[in-house]
């Protein structure tokens, strides 16, 4: 059974038509096609279908970028949406990746409704992985207004189809679409495309904090803040090699009810933060950067503000006791300045957390009302988020900020140090595929998981295993410290040190998760001195090439599959030593290994770590 029915005849595109004002009866439909000079895996050269709604004032560049790459590149004088479109044999299809991790890694359908990618709302980068991991077609467009994305297999032809649509007018910047028919590996063909955005970007860069260790108060307090708890679980965090503490949601109410109504005056909870100046330098007194929690687009009706901005909103949303403010209105950015950076600028912060980006993105955003300085929400939200960083820099050159998945895009990489994967609570596989997925297009910033989370009758191993599965990027711990045993204790003391002394390798290293498909069981990291592997299944691990005698010679292996029995594979004959250690990093042994050619059984216990030196 199929959820749509099947085509009375074959259709030579996904059957849907986009939601623009050009999509009516009476506008000019132009058809061109475009020789992009690659070939797909059938032999056959790439054509690009090119439709412009609106009329025929456009004009269609291509150029190669590399082997295997093509950049298509349209123009227009006047308005006119296009909509590019293409097919390539789907020949050893194994998953459809995007950047959209609540989407399944399956094969949709053609027919399958597109999705929206916006400034504060997803990345436009999609890509079909084959076997063995390889790109079987990587397409990227560069833009920060909304793109409309579909892809699917055609039922009729055993086709997979890819459409990009999007507004070009003469004053925005052209319509640009990147597609790599290369075949790297996918993770390798994801990086090019950030390379491809960064080109001429001004990062201002990460602070050294942004990569270390931090703690949330989210899970572990949820909004029963105050200066006495944060400071007592702020002394223990330095005892971890915890760098900076995140206070999430709660200081700025006595409201315990968990809806946003008392969002948007930004003023502390006086009797929890009777003093927050002091509080922060006590904090930095501990050794710890400090970071603010802030819903940046809601007003709540409990506020002072609700009734000033109650005519400058895109919504309501009554179950959440709050609305949606519109970013095109200068009141509204200059409101939500002003009192995001007084954390910075009276209270001594190191950073912010703004959260919740993504609800100002809109299918159906009203027209522009009066007073408002920007025609599109997408405009209002970059001058909000532009301006709102020149003020925090202004005090703080290294300021750290956070936003969070889905708003992970190019165009909103100059306003943030850091990206955290989405709420998965006590989901530990589901924070791995989220933090990679961040990785392969996070570009400049660093990435954290969510925030990591345990029952407190969970043994260490298992307080192990949620570590390592966030292993590929910043680890953010959300528990009550002071309820810890002594052995979850030693566990968390222990990986948050692999964390930090590998953090080059693991964050900065060359990165490749395998098999999407499956959730990534096994990922590994690398540089020219060690490779680091995060075993997430019984999947034998290879032993990196080695060039010549100053190749890769460490090799960590962190077990988190519950078969203890790791099954290295070399290609010749080597003498390496073997250090095993436990989920609480204590020694079980060291002994020096003769590895032959072929499987090698290493018994590493789960949430142990292996680490391998081999000998030149």
């Amino acid at each position: 059974m199929t959820t749509a029915p099947p085509p009375a005849e074959p259709r030579p595109a996904p059957a849907w038509r986009p939601n623009t004002p050009a999509d009516d009866l009476s506008a000019t439909v132009v058809h061109r096609q475009v020789a992009t000079g690659l070939t797909h895996s059938g032999g056959a050269p790439l054509t690009v279908h090119l439709t412009g709604l609106g009329g025929d004032a456009w004009e269609t560049a291509v150029s190669l970028a590399g082997e295997g790459v093509a950049l298509v590149e349209v123009t227009a004088a006047r308005a006119v949406t296009v909509r590019a479109e293409w097919r390539v044999p789907c020949v050893d299809a194994q998953a459809y990746w995007t950047p959209d991790t609540s989407s399944a890694r399956w094969l949709p359908p053609s027919w399958t409704a597109p999705r929206t990618v916006s400034l504060a709302l997803g990345a436009p980068v999609a890509c079909l992985i084959g076997t063995h991991d390889r790109a079987l077609c990587t397409a990227a467009v560069e833009s920060d207004a909304p793109v409309r994305l579909g892809a699917g297999v055609v039922e009729e032809s055993g086709e997979f189809a890819f459409t990009f649509e999007q507004d070009v007018t003469p004053d925005g910047p052209p319509m640009r679409l990147r597609i790599d028919l290369g075949g790297r590996h996918f993770a390798a063909a994801l990086r090019a495309v950030t390379d491809w955005w960064a080109e001429g970007l001004d990062h201002p860069g990460v602070a050294s904090a942004a990569r270390m260790p931090a703690y949330s108060t989210w899970y572990s307090l949820h909004q029963d803040v105050d200066a006495a708890v944060v400071e007592r679980q702020a002394a223990l965090c330095a005892g971890l090699g915890i760098e900076s503490i995140i206070v999430d949601d709660g200081w700025q109410t006595a409201d315990r009810a968990r809806g946003y109504g008392h969002c948007g005056d930004w003023e502390p909870h006086t009797p929890a933060f009777p003093d927050f100046a002091g509080h922060v330098a006590e904090v930095h007194r501990l050794g710890l950067a400090y970071l603010l929690w802030y819903a940046v687009p809601f007003i709540g009706r409990h506020n002072a503000a609700w009734d000033r901005f109650r005519g400058m909103v895109l919504r309501e949303m009554p179950h959440l006791d709050a609305a949606v403010l519109d970013p095109r209105h200068p009141e509204v950015r200059a409101h939500l300045i002003e009192r995001i950076s007084r954390a910075v600028e009276d209270w001594g912060m190191d950073g912010v957390k703004l959260d919740f980006i993504d609800l100002f993105a809109t299918a159906d955003p009203p027209p522009a009302p009066a007073g408002a300085d920007h025609a599109t929400v997408h405009e209002g939200v970059r001058r909000l988020l532009a301006d709102l960083d020149r003020r925090l820099r202004r005090t703080r050159p290294d300021v750290i900020v956070e936003h969070r998945q889905p708003y992970v895009g190019p165009g909103l990489w100059p306003y943030a140090t850091m990206v955290r994967a989405t709420d998965c609570p006590l989901s530990p596989a589901e924070n791995r595929q989220r933090t990679l997925d961040c990785r392969l297009t996070a570009g400049p910033l660093a990435v954290h998981a969510d925030m990591i989370t345990w029952h407190p009758g969970q043994p260490p191993e298992s307080v192990a295993v949620h570590l390592i599965n966030a292993l590929f990027s910043v680890p953010q711990i959300s528990v009550d410290l002071g309820a810890q045993t002594p052995e979850q204790l030693a566990t968390l003391r222990f990986w948050l040190g692999v964390f930090r002394h590998h953090a080059d390798v693991l964050q900065l290293g060359s990165l490749e998760p395998s098999r999407p498909d499956l959730g990534y069981p096994q990922v590994r990291a690398a540089d020219e001195h060690t490779t680091v592997v995060a075993r997430y299944a019984p999947f034998p691990v290879a032993l990196p090439d080695r060039d010549g005698a100053d190749g890769p010679g460490t090799l960590l292996v962190a077990n988190a599959d519950g078969d203890p029995v790791v099954l290295l594979t070399a290609v010749r004959p080597e003498r390496a030593l073997a250090r095993v250690q436990d989920c609480r990093g204590e020694i079980l042994s060291e002994t020096v290994l003769d590895l032959v050619a072929g499987v090698n059984p290493v018994t590493v216990p789960t949430g142990g770590l292996l680490t391998l030196t081999r000998e030149h």
